[in-house]
């Protein structure tokens, strides 16, 4: 089982379960809301529709690509603060930027005696972090996370057409898909850890 279908039904059970209740409240998401983009995104991994045929085929995951991305809109919108979008699109961009960036060190071969980390949980990883410190809010951290991701998948769609390279690209194909659910989740879980912490030091605080 990939992993990202992995961590979404660990999160649909703690979810279920009654855990999670306070970000999701700060995400504005109600757990029938939350549950219902989990199956999407589960289910529509296994869809998966051609947008182009030739040299360089590209097509389009319903559950790594347009589900997640009608959930970042969601929370875009139902922001509350206007900086809050802004920061979480900025931080978006210096996300994706800072994983293409660390893309093009190296081929990271996975059978690299060299590579401790397999490249999708170092990615994955990478742009939890820096989703976390670009965005700081949960809801910025999360869309950070995700877009960032997805960002990077886009700009090798762009790379692999302009050179009318032979390919076959998948947006939000499987690796992409896993990234993106590690990735949020990392940066999420970021934001709630400093989150949590900070308004407990300070006695009580409002997060953006």
């Amino acid at each position: 089982m990939p992993a990202g279908t992995t961590l979404l039904l660990v999160v649909a059970a703690l979810i279920y379960f009654g855990a999670g209740q306070r970000v999701l409240d700060r995400l504005r998401l109600t757990d029938t809301q939350t549950l219902i983009f989990i199956a999407l995104m589960i289910g529509g991994s296994f869809i998966t529709i051609p947008l182009r045929t030739g040299k360089t085929s590209v097509s389009l995951n319903l559950g790594g690509a347009l589900v997640p991305l009608i959930l970042v809109g969601y929370l875009l919108v139902t922001a509350d603060e206007n900086r809050e979008k802004i920061r979480a699109v900025v931080a978006s961009i210096v996300t994706a930027g800072v994983i293409y960036g660390v893309s093009q060190l190296t081929d990271f071969d996975p059978s690299s005696k060299w590579l401790l980390v397999d490249p999708l949980w170092l990615f994955s990883i990478v742009a939890g972090i820096v989703g976390y410190l670009a965005g700081r809010s949960r809801r910025a951290s999360f869309i950070a996370g995700v877009l960032g991701i997805f960002l990077v998948d886009v700009v090798h769609f762009i790379q692999a057409f302009t050179t009318n390279l032979p390919t076959r690209i998948v947006l939000g194909g499987a690796g992409v898909f896993d990234g993106m659910i590690l990735a949020g989740l990392i940066a999420l879980g970021l934001a709630e850890f400093v989150g949590e912490t900070r308004e407990r030091i300070e006695g009580g605080g409002e997060d953006l």
